[in-house]
């Protein structure tokens, strides 16, 4: 330290003036404060595991709350969330500087060191650290709270650097005129473990003088008198562990020294303080933390050594690791990864050490996150069984495209072939698929499926990479092969037609080894030819003949005797295809070689055939049948010509003759030759029937054998003789057909000549018997006229009989029609009778003022049917059981969580078994059964007794919850007497249970009549401009926004922007960028990366310099337009949802904008629209856009986040949309903005129509259909459920503000209070029997409140001059009236008189309704005053009304101008409201039923975990009971017999008072076990008379050798060592 030396190297002697020394003091005070800074930086990278900026730095970084936050994530996660900590990557701060919203960070921090419980006195304020005002005052805050986490085991001790670090003169200055500009004085940080301890403790004395005598006993190094020293309950440490006693003395010695050393180094500047170079509490627990952990973790290591789970999970269980997520069915996994880990830090560091902590929790997250995928896999693969099992395709591919299954991609569009090849796998493996069979199977399915795309595609170049995919699995495939592959699949593909398209994989490796069998073949066949062509180049048959038989050549027809054949025909093509190519070397491919080969075969069977057949026409002749020689003639195969069978007689003499002369004598040869077309010789045998194409050796032909030409020159003279003969006969026909076409000329001719004739005659004849047929009509015609005019009367008859007589069949058919169909015309009047019920109870709904006769029609609806009652009585008995329910689910689990904890300590040895059992025996079926009613009073004597007193106790209670139910101001006033840090607490603990969290219309209203007389009260007594409610933190609009952004309010913000927050977070290719500096950066990063050279352009540069380039300038353009259009999105979603948003939201902002008009009555109109907007939409809407995973807008998987260019984004529109709603420009340091700024001021005006129409709601009196009378006419009575430590804080809490909250001492509340008098007492409330059980906790006791207006009027008489009471009444009588009166006017109706009839339906009426009221319950009973008046006669409700309505009419109230239509259009509102009631009333039944399910389900889990314990406990009992043998039936119990002296030397007895040592041998104590596991009995004796017994609990033993107490008294004279004698139980009773 630069500054530091050059002070100390002045002389001794040297006297120093008084500027020096203040100048030289306030160099040591920035000394020791840039120390501090230094220490906070070291210890604070110690645990955020990052780097932070130099000591001069760090206030001003820890400005923006960032870090801060991040610390408090590290040691409080739930209170400090990483994705709520504002600007985590400080991009904001690093380009704009410190935001608002960074105050958010710093309350984070503050709330998370409150929640571990740092004492208050060391918190800094808020401005401490935002403005800079007090940052000393932050860092001695850090330095408290890592000595508070060191004691807690949470985090590593801070060094004391204080003479171990330097600093620069500079630095020195500095900070001084840094400290100089604070004006304060530098906290004491030595005596932080002083305070801390104080502040900590209870008894503050005895705390000091345990801590001083543990470091004496810490210097005297004596391990046992250090022990001793840790074990005194007045020092109040925790976690100490005997076996670890000599590790406690070195480490606690060599801390104190080094304090001690650092205390030495300071300067004497400040007062001196013993805990200067003595360790306070905080740092001796903290060390002995320190070492618990140490020891833990070489246990961990000792597990891992001997690789044994079952001690792994237990060292991991160990309280001093406070090891987060151990579950003991991963112990496997714990010790699969942390041996991997250990080996890897083995391998890393050369020789095998200890875990860290750290490292130990990271293990068994990445074991826990192993065991869970493969957890999460098995249930994967289990679903992808099932789904293929149900055979629906969809489902299949839904299971295997989930993650968790860990399978290889699949494809949609190929679902169904995944359905059905993994169902025919399933098939064959008869049971469920494993995931490495599913894997296996789904990649090869999946490349099956890319081979089968790229077919379609026609994809070459895609397909062969498919196909060589070794997931393919496909064999022999040869990249030479590659297009014949293709084309062939492709065929085959073509081949199937569209019903067979895909391919599978066995067709694929079909098709692979078909196209390789091919090539092989066509190699093969190549050979061959060759081989032919060369024995052809030979002119070798022989060598010919065996090239076409080899087998590759593919020639299956080669015959050895058409050897010559082949060789011939083959010399033969081979020559022609020579001289027709030109080229003398050509040769013959394969299909010329096989056309020759066929046409050989062809010949040769050719020529056999014709040979036979030759043979059998020779035979048939010698034979001398005609017939069969003319049969063998027709021989196809022979193939003779004109063979005519009438001629068969001639064909024999002729052949015969023929055959005669070429006979000669002797011959005897079988050989025959025949003539060829081609010139070739067939020699045929006419005894084997064999023919060959080569002369055989020693051939002798015979001569007798008549050849095909000889054969076929004979039958050709036969037949030409035939055929001359029949030449005649074939010309008869020819000439009868000529004949027959003469005589058919001439008949034609003369029917032409008739035709003509009557053709030119036919008009003459028409008009001649036209003519004639018009006479003989008009002579008819005539007659029947002359007829008729004669009997004109019996015509006139006739004719009206006939009418009658239709007449009566159309009637009598319509009415046998109507009798016919009489059910669908009942039908048709029904349904206009509907039809006009419908219109009316529309105009009863819909008109302002429905006419009497609509109401008259509807107004039986208002009384109270007994299915009313019910449901009513339904209704509340659900909602009590569903409260009731819930306690005692919450009670079942606390008892769960506690009976954990007791068998851990069980375990431990820190608690009996005993303790255990007994708190197992209340999660029992019995107790089970009785644990609801251990939630609520003692009926017998607490506040729900039947005594006087009790009930008017309950009563003033439930008279003080109505008042304040109803009259909001009270509640109001006292939320803003209470601290803002309570007042969140009070509000969801009372006021919002008082309010059922609005839960039905009557809890909404009222709520909502409590926050707007909240901001009104806050507004009128807190707010001094309007722009207050904007800059500050509003107590009721903080409340407001987070009541109703929970539950439906979500639901609204996930419908307003869950639809574009999602385009957004799927367009990959948006990126939005404002900042010039980040765009240029960017292009920079880009270039590089796509040349390969470094850029010659700076890379830090300003804004300014940044848009001087083109390339920023079009990139920011781009940036801007794509936010606009984002935005622009953004703001139609919100302005077009309007209706959406909750209505108690919008009604808030309704009465906001009425307050500050009237109380700012000169703030213009665009002041307030702004407050209102900020409500809106920065307060409700804007946190939805900026962080929409924490408000669940949008779904996202578990574990993940939004990536930071999506959170960047959403920043941008946020802010953009932040200044359009405050009607902010951009200016300053945002210039390059500025072009926004016209679409600013556009949007703006959108927003400030967006909050007018959101403002536009109509009052909760409308919308909840509630008024001033609601109460009274209610069926059933308003109940709160509350326990009884909400009750007795607002009974508290009102006392105490009574006198503020109503100044008037007349007001209504203090009657109440006075009602209830003094604070009651817990016997008062609970009743003896339950406050007598200490295991009850009394702020978890409930009971439930009907809820009644004290001052309500009991009765309404003719005098009563209540105007509200008397229109009740009113509307009630007349609605009687109406059910019975007709009527168009209410004049009308009541100057009839009542008739009998009358007077008696409306007796049976008022039965029927009484008779149903005395079956209800208290709550449900109407009111008194509407029970006296319905009880009257007709006639006399008829006179009350008529004197009512002058009453009514002189309050103004009604008026007989308009017919009292005002009271008609109550009725009608009544009527409305009954019916929003009832359908209210079924939903509301329908949801507790389905909760109060939920419930029994969720109790039903704790039961099962309570049987779980028991049967636990059962197994804890058998193996620490003694043996079977010992223990059996009929033997006697063991028990423990010693004398004084044998336990005295045994070191268990320490004393006995007034007895010397040496009668001790005549004192015997007997110690026998109990009935119950865990007591015993003493019995002393001396000179063998029993003195004295004694009962000892197990359980008190070991809660003395918890708190530290080493010896104990029995019978007031013992004196016994507590630990020997816990060791000689454990040894002798439990077997231990």
């Amino acid at each position: 330290m630069e500054g530091r030396g050059a002070g100390s190297s002045r002389a001794v002697y040297e006297r120093l003036t008084a500027e020096e020394m203040d100048e030289q003091r306030r160099q040591n005070v920035a000394y020791q404060y840039l120390c501090r800074l230094e220490e906070a930086k070291r210890w604070m990278e110690a645990c955020l595991k990052e780097e932070l900026p130099s000591p001069v730095e760090l206030e001003e970084n820890l400005r923006n709350g960032v870090l801060l936050a991040k610390l408090g994530h590290c040691f409080a996660p739930s209170v400090v969330p990483l994705k709520k900590i504002y600007d985590v990557e400080q991009l904001r701060y690093q380009a704009t500087g410190l935001h608002f919203r960074h105050t958010d960070n710093i309350n984070f921090w503050l709330s998370a060191i409150a929640h571990i419980g740092l004492p208050s006195t060391f918190f800094p304020e808020t401005t401490d650290i935002y403005d800079k005002k007090n940052m000393p005052r932050v860092v001695y805050c850090i330095h408290a709270l890592s000595l508070f986490l060191f004691r807690l085991g949470l985090a590593p001790q801070i060094h004391d650097l204080y003479g171990k670090v330097k600093f620069t003169a500079e630095e020195l200055s500095n900070m001084a005129s840094e400290l100089a500009k604070y004006g304060l004085q530098l906290p004491a940080f030595s005596k932080i473990g002083g305070i801390l301890a104080n502040e900590l403790s209870v008894d503050e004395a005895a705390v000091h003088a345990a801590v001083l005598a543990i470091n004496e006993a810490v210097e005297r190094g004596v391990v046992e008198d250090t022990l001793a020293a840790l074990k005194n309950p007045s020092a109040l440490l925790g976690n100490l562990r005997e076996p670890l006693a000599a590790v406690y003395q070195e480490l606690l010695a060599q801390a104190k020294m080094e304090k001690a050393a650092n205390a030495r180094n300071c300067i004497d500047g400040e007062s001196q303080d013993i805990y200067d170079c003595y360790l306070t509490q905080a740092e001796i627990q903290g060390n002995i933390n320190h070492v618990n952990v140490h020891g833990a973790l070489e246990v961990v290591d000792d597990a891992l050594e001997r690789q044994s789970p079952e001690a792994l999970l237990e060292a991991l269980q160990d309280p001093a690791l406070a090891l987060q997520g151990v579950r003991r069915d991963f112990a496997n996994w714990y010790l699969e990864q942390l041996s991997s880990d250990r080996e890897q830090k083995a391998q890393e560091l050369g020789l095998v050490g200890l875990l860290e902590k750290e490292e130990v929790q990271a293990g068994v997250a990445t074991a826990n996150m192993k065991g869970d995928q493969e957890q999460a896999m098995l249930q994967a693969v289990r679903r992808i069984n099932r789904a293929i099992q149900k055979g629906v395709a969809a489902d299949t591919m839904k299971e295997l495209m989930c993650p968790e299954a860990q399978l290889p991609p699949v494809y949609a569009f190929a679902a169904a072939v995944y359905q059905q090849e993994l169902a025919v796998l399933q098939r064959q493996q008869q049971g469920a698929l494993g995931q490495e069979e599913l894997f296996v199977a789904v990649e090869m399915l999946s490349a099956v499926v890319l081979i089968n795309q790229a077919l379609e595609a026609r994809d070459a170049s895609g397909f062969w990479s498919s196909l060589v995919n070794p997931a393919t699995g496909l064999a022999e495939v040869e990249s030479e092969n590659a297009q014949r592959y293709f084309d062939a699949l492709v065929k085959l593909r073509q081949g199937r037609g569209v019903d067979g398209t895909f391919l599978s994989w066995n067709d694929l490796q079909a098709t692979v080894s078909q196209v390789n069998a091919q090539v092989q073949e066509e190699t093969n066949q190549v050979l061959a030819v060759s081989l032919i062509n060369e024995a052809l180049n030979q002119d070798n048959p022989e060598k010919t003949l065996s090239a076409l038989l080899l087998p590759s050549a593919g020639l299956d027809s080669v015959s050895l005797p058409v050897a010559p054949r082949y060789h011939l025909l083959l010399m033969a093509a081979k020559r022609q295809k020579a001289q027709g190519t030109g080229d003398p070397g050509a040769v013959l491919w394969l299909e010329e070689i096989r056309r020759e080969v066929v046409r050989a075969n062809q010949d040769t069977d050719t020529a056999q055939r014709m040979a036979l057949g030759v043979a059998a026409i020779n035979q048939a002749i010698k034979e001398g049948k005609a017939a069969q020689t003319e049969r063998v003639l027709r021989n196809p195969t022979v193939a003779l010509r004109g063979v005519v069978p009438d001629c068969a007689d001639s064909y024999q003499r002729v052949l015969e003759g023929a055959m005669a002369k070429k006979r000669r004598p002797g011959d005897t040869a079988f050989w025959v030759q025949h003539d060829m077309k081609d010139g070739t010789a067939y020699y045929f045998h006419l005894q084997t029937f064999q023919g060959t194409w080569e002369r055989p050796a020693g051939c002798r032909l015979n001569t007798s054998h008549l050849t095909r030409e000889e054969i076929q020159s004979a039958i050709t003279k036969v037949t030409a003789a035939h055929d001359r003969q029949q030449l005649w006969k074939a010309n008869v026909g020819f000439v009868i057909q000529l004949q027959a076409r003469l005589r058919g000329f001439l008949v034609r001719q003369k029917f032409a000549e008739h035709l003509h004739f009557l053709r030119t005659g036919l008009p003459a004849v028409i008009k001649i018997q036209a003519h004639w047929r018009s006479y003989r009509q008009r002579k008819i015609y005539l007659e029947r006229l002359q007829y008729l005019k004669a009997n004109v009367d019996a015509v006139i008859k006739i004719q009206a009989w006939a009418r009658m007589w239709a007449a009566r069949r159309k009637y009598r058919r319509r009415l046998g029609y109507f009798q016919k169909n009489v059910n669908s015309v009942v039908k048709i009047q029904a349904f206009f009778r509907a039809r006009k019920a419908r219109d009316d109870y529309r105009m009863l709904v819909h008109t302002p003022h429905p006419p009497l006769r609509v109401v008259r029609r509807f107004v039986h609806l208002l009384n109270q049917s007994q299915q009313d009652f019910l449901a009513e009585a339904e209704l509340l008995k659900l909602q009590e059981e569903v409260v009731r329910k819930i306690r005692s689910n919450q009670q079942l689990e606390q008892d769960l969580n506690l009976m954990d904890i007791k068998i851990g300590l069980l375990v431990k040895n820190r608690i009996t078994l005993q303790e255990v059992v007994s708190h197992c025996k209340k999660l029992t079926k019995k107790n089970k059964e009785q644990l609801s009613d251990m939630m609520v009073l003692d009926k017998q004597k607490g506040l729900k007794s039947l005594s006087k007193e009790k009930r008017q106790k309950l009563e003033a209670y439930q008279h003080l919850f109505y008042l304040l139910q109803t009259q909001p101001i009270y509640l109001a006033k006292l939320i803003f007497r209470m601290p803002q840090n309570k007042t969140t607490k009070f509000m969801e603990s009372v006021i919002f249970s008082l309010y059922n969290y609005a839960s039905n219309r009557r809890e909404a209203y009222l709520l909502l009549q409590l926050f707007k007389t909240a901001l009104q009260e806050e507004i009128k007594s807190k707010v001094e401009q309007p722009q207050d409610m904007v800059t500050g933190s509003p107590t009721v609009v903080r409340l407001v926004v987070r009541f109703y952004r929970n539950g439906r309010g979500q639901s609204a913000l996930r419908e307003i922007l869950g639809k574009v927050i999602q385009d957004v977070l799927e367009d990959k290719m948006l990126s939005i960028h404002t900042d010039p500096v980040h765009i240029y950066k960017s292009w920079i990063n880009q270039t590089e990366a796509q040349t390969g050279q470094r850029s010659h352009l700076p890379y830090n540069v300003t804004p300014a310099q940044a848009l001087n380039h083109p390339e920023v300038q079009r990139r920011l353009d781009i940036s801007l337009r794509n936010l606009l259009a984002v935005t622009d999105k953004f703001l139609v979603a919100i302005i077009s949802s309007v209706d959406q948003i909750p209505y108690g939201m919008r009604y808030v902002a309704k009465v906001l904008k009425m307050t500050l008009t009237e109380k700012f009555p000169d703030a213009t109109e665009n002041e307030v629209y702004k407050v209102v907007g900020n409500l809106l939409y920065y307060r409700f809407l804007n946190p939805a856009v900026v962080a929409p995973d924490a408000f669940d807008i949008v779904a996202m998987a578990a574990g993940g986040a939004l990536a930071a260019p999506q959170r960047h984004t959403l920043g941008a529109v946020a802010q953009l949309l932040q200044h359009a709603a405050a009607g902010k420009t951009f200016s300053g340091e945002s210039q390059h903005l500025q072009v926004l700024n016209d679409h600013l001021e556009e949007m703006y005006l959108k927003f400030r129509r967006f909050v007018c129409r959101a403002c536009q709601v109509p009052e909760p009196e409308e919308r909840f259909a509630m008024d001033e009378y609601s109460d009274m006419v209610a069926v059933a009575k308003p109940m709160v459920y509350i326990t009884m430590g909400e009750l007795v804080n607002t009974h508290r809490l009102l006392l105490e503000h009574q006198d503020w909250i109503a100044p008037d001492h007349r007001d209504p509340l203090h009657e109440l209070l006075e009602d209830l008098g003094e604070m009651p007492t817990v016997p008062d409330l609970i009743g003896e029997n339950v406050a007598a059980d200490g295991s009850l906790d009394l702020s978890k006791l409930e009971v439930s409140l009907t809820l009644a207006n004290k001052f309500e009027g009991l009765e309404t008489d003719a005098d009563d001059t209540s105007a509200r009471s008397l229109l009740l009444s009113t509307k009630q009588m007349l609605a009687d009236i109406m059910q019975f009166h007709p009527g168009d006017s209410l004049e009308e109706m009541l100057s009839f008189s009542v008739s009998s009839a009358q007077e008696a339906a409306h007796r049976q009426l008022m039965r029927q309704r009484q008779a149903c009221a005395a079956q209800n319950s208290e709550p449900l009973r109407r009111h008194r005053s509407l029970r006296a008046d319905s009880l009257l006669p007709l006639a006399e409700k008829q006179r009350r009304v008529l004197r009512n309505l002058r009453r009514l009419e002189s309050l103004g109230l009604v008026s007989a101008s308009d017919g009292y239509q005002g009271l008609v259009d109550e009725l009608a509102k009544d009527i409305r409201n009954q019916r929003r009631h009832r359908q209210w009333r079924k939903a509301e039944l329908v949801k507790l039923q389905a909760t109060l399910q939920g419930l029994s389900t969720k109790t039903t889990f704790y039961e099962e975990q309570g049987d779980y314990y028991s049967q636990y406990i059962r197994a804890c009992l058998g193996h620490l009971a003694p043996g079977s043998k010992s223990s059996g039936k009929g033997k006697k119990q063991l028990s423990l017999h010693y004398t004084a002296a044998q336990l005295l030397e045994k070191g268990v007895l320490v004393e006995i008072e007034d007895l010397p040592t040496s009668h001790f041998r005549n004192v015997i104590f007997d110690i026998t076990p109990g009935e119950e596991a865990g007591k015993f009995e003493v019995n002393a004796k001396f000179l063998g008379v029993d003195m004295e017994r004694f009962q000892l609990h197990y359980q008190d033993l070991l809660q003395l050798q918890y708190e530290g107490v080493a010896v104990m008294t029995f019978f007031n004279k013992a004196k016994v060592n507590v630990n020997l004698l816990i060791f000689l139980l454990n040894k002798k009773f439990l077997r231990k």
